[in-house]
């Protein structure tokens, strides 16, 4: 298994260490519920340095990130982060991606594990059918390091070693100068709270810039602000606050109008001076013009204890109309939760539905998503 810069935090912490998507992960510390709680009510800070990370610059940089990506790029302004979808020409999901624009030719794209070597080919083969060129098509997550500083208390600990970042809106980021090295610190996250997401130099830099970042931190204290947490709890956030996965919610095989992340997807986005069509556009336009997809997600809240799980089929009546693709005992509601793919006509906030278990019914009604989410501060 490959091993992130963080491998002796997760030891030193006691992390129950797992293969994730070929790396060694911790996917928990002291207990998933214990720690999806603290970065709900507190903060908990993630090593997400699987997650993929590649530089593409140059000249035709912008023009190969319009035709991959589903959202604009030409009208992002340098420091800002952008959510989008790398789809297939038949308009399902390669994988869901932030876009960083770092200079008028030079981008940073942070993709999912799984996905990395995948979208490395796929945007080398865009590259040369396209004859686009390019300074650096550069993967770049095997000498970087990326952590995640997500809840309600983080922004108030930033702020006490940095004035900017506070300040930073949502999908923003500012570069840092950290002694010898650079550290690029956007304010992003996947659990549905705010917070920041850093990217630094791996080696000896992780540690220095640990040590900054959570300067008078004592992580082992009973009421820290801050404790580790693991890959576990991060399902949990990330499934309350209605966020999809790939290899759940979205896919190759999954139309990408289907998985309730239409503010990614720009159908108009070839219009206008610098207009580009992404890859999947046409077949997505074709879709649309027809009435949308025939199932698209929605929240289910559970009756009972017994939670749903990816692949169960959802019913009304003797009727299979939609597939659960995420679900689990929610610990800040108190309730079991799940997302699924349901037939148009049934997405009403509180429609009944059953989800066959395969050993029983559990009783459900449509919710809206997210099931959460953050307080807004005064």
């Amino acid at each position: 298994m490959l091993k992130t810069p963080l491998n002796a935090f997760h030891r030193q912490h006691k992390g129950h260490l797992v293969d994730f998507a070929g790396w060694e992960m911790a996917m928990y510390y002291s207990g998933l519920v214990q720690e999806h709680h603290q970065v709900r009510n507190s903060g908990g800070i993630f090593d997400v340095s699987h997650m993929g990370r590649v530089k593409i610059a140059g000249r035709h940089a912008r023009r190969l990130l319009e035709r991959v990506c589903s959202r604009r790029i030409s009208d992002m302004e340098i420091g800002q982060c952008r959510y989008s979808l790398v789809c297939n020409e038949q308009g399902g999901v390669k994988d869901d991606v932030i876009v960083y624009r770092v200079d008028d030719d030079e981008f940073l794209i942070v993709v999912n594990a799984s996905n990395r070597e995948k979208l490395m080919r796929h945007f080398e083969e865009v590259r040369k059918t396209n004859d686009f060129t390019l300074k650096a098509l550069e993967d770049r997550t095997m000498e970087t390091a990326m952590v995640a500083l997500q809840g309600p208390k983080v922004m108030d600990l930033i702020g006490k070693v940095s004035r900017e970042v506070p300040t930073l809106k949502k999908y923003r980021f500012a570069v840092k100068n950290l002694l010898i090295t650079k550290i690029i610190v956007s304010r992003t996250g996947y659990t549905g709270e705010d917070g920041v997401e850093v990217i630094l130099p791996a080696g000896m830099a992780v540690d220095m810039a640990l040590k900054y970042l959570l300067q008078g931190v004592d992580m082992d204290a009973p009421d820290a602000i801050l404790k580790p947490a693991g890959l576990g709890c991060r399902d949990t956030l990330r499934t309350e606050a209605g966020m999809p996965l790939y290899g759940h919610e979205l896919g190759e095989d999954i139309c990408a109008l289907s998985c309730g992340v239409d503010f990614a997807i720009a159908l108009d986005k070839d219009q206008g001076d610098k207009g580009e069509q992404f890859i999947g556009m046409a077949a997505l336009k074709k879709v649309a013009a027809e009435g949308g997809p025939a199932r698209k997600l929605v929240g289910l809240v559970l009756d009972g204890k017994r939670s749903a799980r990816p692949g169960m089929v959802v019913k009304q009546g003797d009727k299979d109309v939609g597939v659960v693709t995420s679900g689990c005992p929610s610990p800040t509601l108190g309730k079991c939760i799940a997302m699924a793919f349901v037939d148009q006509a049934l997405l009403a906030p509180g429609t009944s539905l059953d989800v066959d278990s395969g050993r029983g019914i559990l009783p459900a009604v449509t919710s809206p998503l997210p099931f959460y989410k953050a307080a807004k501060k005064a």
